[in-house]
């Protein structure tokens, strides 16, 4: 379109030279003849136009938006028509304490206040995309700065209005799921309404104070100290058991011989032991003992 009004300013400067005095109104056919084909170039460059894959042309008339949307390929189009491309897919919007992490320099990560009263601190991820055939809609209606003025204002809103629901341990541990599906759907809802479809919500962080943090360390670590615990009296009763069947074995077998043994069968024994002895060629004395007392036997050595 700019080559059409350069070819209109050379047609006018051919215009007014053909009226200037000599020697300049000899030039004045040719620059006219230059100023009407740069405008014929310029508008025929104007009416074709290229949208680029996973990208939406949306038409602008004389500030008035059209309806129908260009899909990415080549058209032919009005030459007086002004195109505003959109892309159509997928963004992401993060919001996060870490600096450079997302659109925000800085920490931007969404600060709310739990039901208990205590503030928590969530870094979020976003990923949407313009729906195409809302383009003009968003066009009219919201420009093309749609992630300053809906993207971002919704999601901390509904982050904001569902987690006043929770208490704080319950965001951070058994509730986050349930939480993420209800802030998923506020904030589904509201982007369809300006023309954008969520396709994932990532809750990606979660801060809790320094003093709940602490109590749920100091919860889980007795946890823990209860389990091993635990684990300690259950080793304890089994040790108990196997020396208690041990014992019972060994008061089982003295019992059995207790009552197998006779005075004849201990007498007879003790002979076999003090005639082995006798035999043997060491040198001893040996003091027999009487009745029935075991001997007592003294080496020389």
């Amino acid at each position: 379109m700019l080559i059409a009004i350069l070819g209109v300013i050379i047609l006018i400067v051919g215009i007014v030279m053909k009226r200037s005095p000599e020697p300049g109104s000899h030039f004045s056919g040719i620059v006219t003849i230059v100023g009407a084909v740069v405008i014929f170039l310029g508008l025929s460059f104007s009416a074709f136009k290229v949208i680029e894959p996973g990208t939406v042309g949306v038409q602008t008339l004389f500030g008035q938006v059209q309806s129908d949307v260009l899909p990415s390929g080549l058209h032919i189009i009005d030459p007086l028509v002004d195109v505003t491309v959109f892309d159509t897919r997928t963004q992401n919007y993060t919001m996060s304490a870490k600096s450079g992490e997302g659109q925000v320099e800085g920490d931007d990560a969404i600060r709310v206040l739990s039901s208990d009263g205590l503030e928590v601190t969530i870094d979020l991820s976003i990923l949407y995309k313009v729906t195409p055939s809302k383009a003009p809609y968003i066009y009219q209606n919201i420009g093309v700065d749609y992630e300053d003025k809906i993207v971002r204002p919704i999601t901390r809103t509904a982050i904001r209005d569902n987690a006043v629901n929770y208490q704080a341990v319950d965001l951070y541990s058994t509730k986050r799921e349930e939480f993420q599906f209800k802030i998923n759907k506020t904030i589904s809802d509201n982007f369809a309404k300006n023309g954008l479809e969520v396709q994932q919500i990532l809750v990606r962080n979660i801060t809790l104070p320094a003093t709940v943090r602490a109590s749920i360390e100091s919860k889980i670590q007795a946890e823990q100290d209860a389990q091993k615990m635990q684990f300690v009296l259950q080793k304890e009763r089994q040790e108990a058991d196997r020396k208690r069947v041990e014992a019972q074995g060994i008061a089982d077998y003295q019992k059995i011989i207790s009552t197998g043994l006779t005075d004849k069968q201990l007498q007879y024994q003790s002979i076999l032991a003090q005639q082995a002895i006798a035999t043997s060629p060491n040198t001893k004395i040996i003091i027999m003992g009487s009745g029935k007392a075991t001997p007592i036997m003294l080496s020389d050595k």
